[in-house]
C-alpha cells in the first residue's frame, strides 16, 4: 500500500536546517537570559511545536519543565476554520508560574488568542509566547509574541514539525508546499 506521504510536494525551501538550528540556539540563549533565576514552564502546542520545543529546550540553560496542550483549528485543510477545539489540556498547574507558550507558527492569531485567554484564567505569574514562525500579514486578531524565530510571507509551509494532513513533519527544513 502506497502512503499518501510518499513524495514531498515541496515547491521551495524557505528556511534551511542550518538557519533553523542557529536561530533556535539564539532563542534559547535569549530566553535563558530573560528568565534567569526563575524556573520556567514551557507549554508546547501539539502537534506542530514538538520538534522546535525539543531543540529549544536543549539550548535553555535555566531550570524548566515542559507541558503539552493540543488545540485544533485546521481540520486537515490549509486554512484555519476559525473554530478552536481543545483536544488535550495541561496536566500540571500553571498558577503562579512563569509560563512560555511554544508555538510552531502564529498566523491568524485565533488559536493563540484562545489559548492565552484560557491560560490567563489559571493565573500564571507571567505568560509569554515563543514561535518559530510568524506570519503577521495573516493576522486576524492581534496577539503578543515575545520571541520569534522567523517572520515569513503568507505561504503554506511544512517541515520541522509543521504538517499537511499529518505529512512532512519530519523534514529538517521549512518548505513551501505545492498547493
Amino acid at each position: 500500500m502506497r502512503s499518501h506521504c510518499a513524495e514531498p510536494e515541496i515547491k521551495e525551501i524557505l528556511i534551511s536546517r542550518e538557519k533553523i538550528q542557529s536561530r533556535v540556539r539564539e532563542l534559547g540563549e535569549e530566553i535563558s537570559r530573560d528568565y534567569a533565576g526563575k524556573p520556567l514552564m514551557l507549554i508546547g502546542v501539539l502537534k506542530g511545536s514538538f520538534i522546535f520545543l525539543a531543540d529549544l529546550m536543549r539550548h535553555i540553560t535555566i531550570p524548566c519543565s515542559v507541558e503539552f496542550i493540543c488545540l485544533s483549528s485546521y481540520e486537515g485543510g490549509t486554512e484555519s476554520t476559525g473554530i478552536v477545539r481543545m483536544l488535550l489540556d495541561l496536566r500540571s498547574d500553571s498558577s503562579g508560574r512563569e509560563v512560555l507558550i511554544v508555538e510552531d507558527i502564529v498566523d491568524s492569531g485565533l488559536t493563540l488568542n484562545y489559548l492565552m485567554d484560557n491560560l490567563r484564567t489559571r493565573h500564571p505569574a507571567s505568560l509569554e509566547v515563543c514561535t518559530l514562525l510568524n506570519k503577521p500579514e495573516e493576522r486576524k486578531i492581534p496577539v503578543p509574541v515575545k520571541y520569534t524565530g522567523f517572520e515569513i510571507p503568507n505561504k503554506f509551509v511544512v517541515g520541522y514539525g509543521l504538517d499537511f494532513q499529518e505529512c512532512y513533519r519530519n523534514l529538517s527544513y521549512i518548505g513551501v508546499l505545492k498547493v
